[in-house]
């Protein structure tokens, strides 16, 4: 596991040591920085389901300016303040030992607003449908932001979640990414 591109390119990242997490494969992480930039001037993550902290890394590599990192399992923090030091941006994250579900509630009541947020949960536990009905009805996405969900194949997620729409969706193997902006956004080209 590897920063692909940006910044800190060719970065190696510490796994979590043992199988409580499955990491996005370079391949994926590669094809969703291709559909959702491939690099930014500024804005804010949220890696929600953090594992190493893959997704969100590469994202500040790219150019988002601060990530929050969340994870509940104590040896993905560990693995993801790791990965944030052998980077060089301790400066730029927050990092959260909390369950996906009251880490959204406290992001609400900070009033946060993010420019993407990726769902990646292990795939025997998700909650997508629910998080992203959340994520619309308490504002969390700012206007033109983004939404990215991996999940197996086997789930079918919906087109539309409250305010949000699925504007694309690509399958690479067992792995779906499906991409949500708020109803306004026009679905992007398949």
């Amino acid at each position: 596991m590897r920063v692909i591109s940006g910044k800190n390119k060719g970065v190696s990242l510490k796994a979590v040591p043992g199988d409580s997490t499955r990491p996005t494969t370079d391949k994926v992480k590669e094809s969703i920085f291709n559909m959702i930039g491939p690099y930014f001037e500024g804005g804010t993550v949220l890696d929600l389901y953090g594992g190493a902290g893959g997704l969100g890394i590469e994202a500040l590599s790219r150019g988002v300016e601060k990530a929050v990192f969340v994870d509940r399992d104590f040896k993905a923090i560990q693995s993801i303040r790791a990965n944030i030091a052998a980077c060089g941006l301790k400066s730029r994250t927050e990092v959260y030992k909390n369950d996906a579900r009251r880490a959204l509630q406290a992001l609400v009541k900070r009033e946060k607003q993010f420019t993407f947020i990726f769902l990646d949960p292990p795939y025997a536990k998700q909650q997508i449908p629910e998080e992203l009905s959340f994520i619309s009805n308490n504002d969390l996405l700012e206007e033109n932001g983004k939404i990215i969900a991996e999940h197996d194949v086997r789930v079918s997620l919906d087109d539309t979640y409250e305010t949000l729409v699925k504007v694309r969706e690509e399958k690479y193997g067992d792995t779906v990414i499906s991409i949500y902006m708020h109803g306004k956004g026009e679905k992007e080209d398949e």
